[in-house]
């Protein structure tokens, strides 16, 4: 439904359709206790790292005692590598993987 704000005589519309899909909960979870590492992926655009450490502190922020393990493709067009995938997998009960713009 359009919104229509009459001090800038200009109507917003919400670009989302509907979905056929009904939406299902995501089922992955893990427990975030004191001690548990979370990893953190970016993927080389440029704020990519610095994002990541801004999610870093709002982990640490609402969970005190998870541990930060920080990886960085360096290239935004390039796959991680099975090296890396395997360190991360041994590493991390979780992964946050995002780029920055």
């Amino acid at each position: 439904m359009p919104f229509y704000d009459p001090r800038m005589g200009i109507n917003f519309v919400d670009p989302r359709g509907e979905s056929a899909i009904e939406p299902e909960q995501y089922k992955l979870a893990t427990s975030l206790d004191p001690g548990t590492t979370v990893g953190l992926l970016a993927n080389g655009f440029p704020d990519s790292v610095e994002f990541l450490e801004a999610v870093g502190e709002a982990i640490t922020a609402r969970r005190p005692g998870i541990e930060l393990a920080r990886w960085n493709k360096g290239d935004a067009s390039a796959i991680a590598n099975d090296a890396m995938l395997g360190e991360i997998e041994a590493e991390c009960a979780a992964v946050v993987a995002a780029y920055g713009h």
